[in-house]
């Protein structure tokens, strides 16, 4: 008989990635299938949730001919959070969905803002404050802007439980990817009455809630022909990419906290009660376990940054396999500060401590005794700069993890692993599993098909973690005055507040 394997889906921007992993933790097979992104005007991002479907359904026919003869036990989906997903009565997609991006909901965010009675009380309703990613200003910009589509809107779902829809026929979501609408009680893990009455939205708009790792569908008879998956093959809940993604790498439990480079940075530390910054610099969501929140800090452009950096001041090194090395050997050349350079990575504005979209990037301290080196390390610092606010946000509210587990691309080279360490002042370690929230969705959907009895059984069994490397006391309080003048340096980002004419 074929060995069981648990089908992991991630909806991302850029491409669907489907992997499959075997009971004891390993990937059997992996494949991504690339999606497009449309801006019909600056500062939109748009995509068809078509698109989604197909690259799903070329994904997991790239997996499964990679593993013929594989029994999918169970299916989880993780996906983008925040992007709308507007259907009609008959289940049929109204227009492009909005993505997490977008950011031409402003007016949106200040009318939410003053219909539910001001920011501290949508703080205490959703966790959160209004910012142009989260899904509902997004169903009102459709309202104010699109009347007619409006008019036909009879569901709001995410999407990665649109992709759920096309397989089970289900309509149905989790608390992880609810909680990053705007329209959920993020404390109490219930749709918010009080906001939707406040914003004039009916609550029949939003589909049921349940577990992550409970059973929310069964593929159906039609998916089954195109997918050659068993009809009735469960398709657990699932969970946004950042909490599926803590959970792939086993962040799922009070005092653990992960660090991830992607093209943004996330700083994310689990908590079992809904713990909100009062500033609301950081963001309060649900993870994908019963009774477990997590905090988060965002660095709109970490990984982003330094690709930025690489395409624009390292050209000649462009399709060298080994850029990467040759830049953090640059770097290493260079003392701790980069000899007063400072590096702001805002390229596309900034969320966490800051949450100022005008904010922009900036090379500070320059002079002709600087040299490439001096801005590679620059650049490399300012970003970990840029995580450590988050970090610092997390010790202020009474967080203080002994370590920090590093993955994504900050995790990959030496030099990155120590400078966070550094940096940080606290021990790092990483994980054997690299295959993002993918991951977390297929350990999802073993717990849901009772491999294991729930979520930490499949981290322990799955997970390993390498020794701590502890940073040297002195390399962290080299870093005091360089991170002050980072911090010092955020007027800098903002060239608007200097114009005149």
């Amino acid at each position: 008989m074929a060995e069981s394997v648990f089908l992991g889906l991630d909806v991302g921007t850029s491409g669907v990635k489907a992997i499959l992993v075997a009971p004891s933790g390993d990937v059997v097979a992996s494949a991504t299938s690339p999606l497009s992104m449309s801006t019909p005007q600056p500062g939109w991002a748009e995509q068809d949730p078509e698109g989604w479907w197909q690259a799903t359904l070329a994904s997991i026919a790239a997996v499964k001919g990679k593993l013929a003869d594989a029994r999918i036990a169970a299916i989880g989906i993780s996906g983008q959070m925040h992007s709308s997903v507007f259907l009609d009565r008959e289940g049929a997609v109204i227009r492009p969905a909005l993505l997490w991006c977008d950011g031409r909901t402003t007016a949106e965010c200040a009318e939410i803002t003053s219909r539910v009675g001001g920011e501290e009380r949508l703080r205490d309703l959703a966790s959160n404050p209004a910012l142009e990613g989260f899904t509902l200003p997004k169903v009102l910009w459709l309202r104010n802007h699109e009347p007619d589509a409006f008019a036909r809107l009879a569901t709001i779902l995410l999407p990665k439980d649109y992709i759920r829809y096309r397989l089970t026929g289900a309509l149905a979501t989790e608390p992880s990817d609810a909680s990053a609408t705007l329209m959920y009680d993020t404390a109490h893990r219930r749709w918010s009455d009080e906001i939707m009455r406040a914003v004039e939205l009916p609550a029949s708009l939003l589909p049921d809630v349940g577990e992550s790792a409970g059973v929310l569908g069964r593929v159906s008879a039609k998916s089954s022909s195109l997918i050659g998956i068993d009809e009735g093959t469960p398709v657990v809940g699932g969970g946004a990419d950042n909490a599926c993604g803590a959970a792939g790498v086993g962040v799922v439990a009070p005092g653990e906290v992960v660090t991830s480079w992607g093209t943004s940075g996330t700083v994310l530390a689990p908590t079992p009660t809904p713990l909100v910054d009062p500033r609301l610099r950081a963001h309060t969501f649900c993870h994908v376990l019963p009774n477990m929140w997590y905090l988060m800090g965002v660095v709109l452009t970490a990984g982003g940054a330094f690709s930025w950096y690489q395409d624009q001041l390292a050209r000649e090194l462009a399709g060298a396999t080994d850029a990467a090395a040759q830049l953090d050997a640059e770097a290493a050349s260079v003392p701790r500060g980069a000899g007063g350079v400072t590096f702001l990575p805002y390229l596309q504005g900034e969320r966490t401590p800051h949450r100022d979209a005008a904010a922009r990037g900036a090379m500070l301290g320059l002079s002709l005794a600087h040299t490439r080196a001096h801005l590679t390390r620059a650049v490399l610092e300012g970003i970990c700069f840029a995580l450590r606010d988050s970090v610092t946000i997390l010790q202020s509210l009474g967080l203080s993890p002994n370590h920090m587990l590093l993955t994504g691309g900050g995790a990959k080279s030496a030099l990155l692993r120590r400078l966070q360490s550094e940096i940080f002042g606290l021990p790092v370690t990483t994980v054997n599993r690299e295959e993002g929230p993918a991951y977390g969705a297929a350990l999802l959907a073993a717990v849901g098909a009772g491999a294991f009895p729930d979520l930490p059984s499949a981290v322990r069994a799955t997970l390993a973690r390498a020794p701590l490397d502890v940073p040297d006391p002195q390399a962290h309080l080299d870093y005091v005055q360089p991170y002050a003048r980072f911090r010092e340096s955020f007027l800098a980002a903002r060239p608007d507040l200097f114009a005149h004419g």
